[in-house]
């Protein structure tokens, strides 16, 4: 058995606190933070992304929670217990949690929710293994999985495995639709919902019942969506946003010129990579050589060092830089425009009296410039010089891009994807087949590979670390081959905030944390 107390948790924690905290944290306040796209709804259960991640981390908790060194910490779970032969995870749950309506929390919640994810959440492979969750009594939950399953305990984090009530949820509605996603949402997180105007604000309040004594510290959080960055940076300039999550280096350096205070750290768990995805089901992108072409028509250094401001890291496969799994031999696709027309003149796509050889159209997701509407800019400009007109299509909001690429309604588009912690998670979803789903952030390329499918399988229940190494090598060699995507880079994602903010989250889920133990300074 592996076990963690809770005693050694805790001391882990009171000595991460005692060096963090150079006074005594106060309480009250109101911290503003933005969301700079538009969350559909509010419940992470059945639903991926920051957008949904940031609220719902407030208003959901979860078994564990981890610090900024990759440690499962005691969160609903005092202690836990995982198996050798890692097919089993006993979860040990706090006596006193309760939900926002006053219902207990209790081992029936942590099952629903379990398997309620299993079944309807993008990352398939997140609990695939699992086949039930035993309830031997009301503070006890025992996952039984099919096989082992080494990122488990990492899948009970905030942002993927929120525990929400059953007697809400479990009334036979479809949940992905449930009205409850939205109005009257019901957690057992450190702050309730106040008020969701969708597309403009939400408003959580602390939750005074909260099953950690003395938390949360503040009094409020106000979500203010903000899809264009330029308000957004004013607000901050102006005091009006205290907490910022951006990716956009103009942006970092303008709010800290204007007396915020930036970091890097707490993105390690994210693993955000920026790419172009294919949907590879229509025809021209059918074609390895004409996703080829394209991959060699990009300079994904003048992207990391113009577009991106030096602060990220150009990208040749689907693991982020750091990753422990990244194959480093992969093929970099370096710029090469005479090597991008050969590729299509073999595929059969000639230049017409005009030059011009193919007429495609582009996505992008709104409300992100650095990532999204400059990196398609300028693949429109270098896919014209290889004879490819492209047009480019903008979304009036998040929902409707996030609509297109799950009905399959898109050619080609720019994307950020998150590894989220370990390729089972996070990786596997964009190339299995068995995950072609109606779904944002699923396999919405349409890709399928049975010997990808066969590694990534592999990949995802192997406990020996050498051996998993091999697996996610040789599907990275593979999907470098046939690019279902083209990736451009690691994307360069900070906190910035105010002088006045405490204790901002730096574990490895970054702004996806819980915040019941930021505060503010009133000096």
């Amino acid at each position: 058995m592996h076990v963690r107390s809770l005693i050694a948790a805790l001391t882990l924690l009171a000595v991460t606190t005692a060096t963090s905290f150079a006074e005594t944290p106060k309480t009250g306040g109101t911290l503003n933070i933005e969301l700079s796209q538009a969350p559909r709804h509010l419940n992470s259960a059945v639903q991926s992304g920051v957008a949904t991640a940031r609220p719902a981390s407030q208003l959901f908790a979860s078994p564990l929670r981890y610090n900024d060194k990759w440690e499962p910490q005691p969160y609903l779970a005092e202690k836990w217990e995982l198996a050798a032969d890692g097919k089993s995870l006993t979860l040990h749950l706090v006596k006193n949690a309760v939900f926002h309506d006053g219902h207990p929390l209790t081992s029936e919640d942590v099952a629903f929710s379990i398997m309620t994810i299993k079944a309807n959440h993008p990352f398939a492979t997140m609990l695939a293994p699992v086949d039930r969750v035993d309830t031997p009594d009301p503070y006890t939950a025992v996952i039984q999985m099919s096989t082992p399953h080494p990122a488990i305990l990492l899948a009970m984090s905030p942002p993927l495995c929120p525990i929400i009530p059953k007697h809400i949820y479990g009334d036979g509605q479809d949940i992905k639709n449930h009205p409850r996603n939205s109005v009257d949402v019901v957690g057992s997180g450190p702050f309730k919902l106040k008020e969701f105007v969708p597309g403009n604000y939400i408003v959580m309040e602390k939750f005074d019942k909260f099953f950690i004594p003395g938390h949360p510290y503040l009094d409020r959080i106000i979500a203010k969506i903000l899809p264009d960055q330029s308000a957004m940076a004013i607000g901050a300039e102006h005091g009006d946003l205290s907490l910022v999550m951006n990716g956009d280096p103009r942006i970092v350096k303008r709010l800290v010129k204007a007396g915020m205070i930036e970091t890097a750290k707490g993105y390690e768990g994210i693993g955000a990579v920026s790419w172009i995805a294919f949907n590879v089901r229509k025809a021209p992108f059918d074609k390895v050589a004409v996703r080829q072409a394209i991959a060699y028509s990009l300079d994904r250094d003048f992207i990391s060092k113009v577009l991106h401001g030096g602060l990220s890291t150009p990208l040749a496969g689907p693991l982020a830089a750091g990753s422990p799994f990244l194959d480093k031999t992969l093929n970099p696709y370096k710029l090469d425009l005479a090597r991008a027309e050969k590729l299509l003149e073999q595929a059969g796509f000639k230049k017409d009296a005009a030059g011009e050889r193919l007429k495609i159209t582009m996505d992008y997701i709104p409300g992100d410039d650095i990532d999204s509407k400059l990196v398609a800019d300028y693949t429109k400009s270098q896919l014209k010089k290889i004879g490819i007109n492209v047009e480019l299509r903008t979304s009036p909001d998040f929902p409707t891009w996030a609509k297109r690429m799950a009905t399959g309604d898109f050619e080609m588009t720019t994307d950020i994807v998150f590894n989220w912690g370990d390729p089972v998670i996070g990786v596997a979803r964009t190339y299995l087949s068995t995950n072609i789903k109606p779904i944002v952030w699923s396999n919405t390329q349409g890709y399928a590979n049975p010997k990808v499918d066969e590694l990534l399988a592999a990949g995802g229940q192997e406990l020996d670390p050498a051996k998993r190494l091999a697996d996610y090598v040789a599907f990275q060699k593979i999907v470098n081959e046939e690019l279902p995507v083209t990736w451009i880079a690691t994307v360069p994602y900070r906190t910035v905030y105010a002088k006045n903010v405490r204790n901002v989250p730096e574990t490895i889920w970054g702004l996806m944390s819980p915040y019941d133990e930021v505060w503010l300074d009133s000096k």
